[in-house]
């Protein structure tokens, strides 16, 4: 009995660890764009209307990642849509959208009376129960997304340094910010189970900050968010594993430790 208690901790430990390094690896180059474009409260804005997503899931009787996805995605073109036919200013329509939809979701799962949900799962996130179907699905869309970021690496990255010179050279500038979009909008789905809804941009924007200061390329950043994203994912599953701490929580501790470090070394 003993044994096969071990072996059960065994694999959903490395199911967790599995997950925290493909989102930490996917989370890299992505937040650096985060980064360059001042884009943080637009993740804000779409990592709170994940638990909408969430709701509704519930409500439709779909899966629930499958409901948060679609649900980022389409909140994600509906921000572009009104970014570009509102007069009210992006900063202000995202303070408009990012609480509405998180109070949303939480008064439509207090109807739900019969349907037994752990809230604090879904807000802080739930990492070390991650099953085997979970971990497809996380894997599967990190790598989905990795994969075309490495494509569309250099049209992203000229639009992020001057739109007005990437318009003039022929790119698809307005595609281009609306790709970038729904790649954020893929990765805060994924990320839901692993860090939950009010921390999920922190993993995205801490590393990338802290690789920031010290990056003479955009690929050293990438690179280096990326390895930081990692190191916090193992950081905060030991700490979690050893002191007994909520994992989403202790891995963005883990982050937030290691941006203070960046700042204590000399600048490059």
């Amino acid at each position: 009995m003993s044994t096969e208690i071990t072996a059960s901790m065994a694999d959903f430990l490395l199911y967790a660890l599995l997950a925290g390094l493909s989102l930490a690896l996917v989370a890299g180059p992505l937040g650096s764009f985060v980064v360059w474009r001042r884009m943080a409260y637009f993740g804000d804005t779409l990592s709170h209307a994940a638990l909408l997503g969430v709701a509704l899931g519930f409500v439709l009787d779909v899966s629930p990642a499958l409901a948060v996805t679609v649900g980022c995605l389409l909140l994600a073109i509906l921000l572009v849509t009104l970014q570009q036919r509102q007069p009210l200013a992006s900063d202000t329509l995202l303070g408009i959208l990012a609480p509405s939809t998180l109070s949303l979701g939480l008064v439509v799962l207090s109807f739900m009376h019969d349907v037994r949900i752990d809230l604090m799962a879904y807000l802080f996130g739930d990492l070390l129960a991650i099953s085997p179907g979970d971990l497809a699905w996380i894997l599967g869309g990190s790598a989905a997304v990795l994969l075309l970021l490495v494509v569309l690496w250099r049209p992203l990255l000229a639009v992020t340094v001057h739109e007005e010179l990437a318009m003039v050279e022929g790119l698809p500038v307005a595609a281009l910010r609306l790709a970038l979009m729904l790649l954020i909008a893929v990765v805060i789905a994924v990320a839901m189970k692993i860090v939950g809804v009010l921390l999920i941009t922190s993993l995205l924007i801490i590393p990338a900050a802290a690789a920031q200061r010290h990056a003479r390329s955009p690929e050293q950043m990438a690179l280096g968010a990326s390895l930081l994203g990692v190191t916090a994912v193992c950081g905060g599953l030991a700490l979690s594993w050893f002191k007994d701490t909520p994992a989403g929580p202790s891995i963005v501790v883990c982050a937030a430790v290691l941006f203070l470090l960046s700042l204590a070394l000399p600048r490059r």
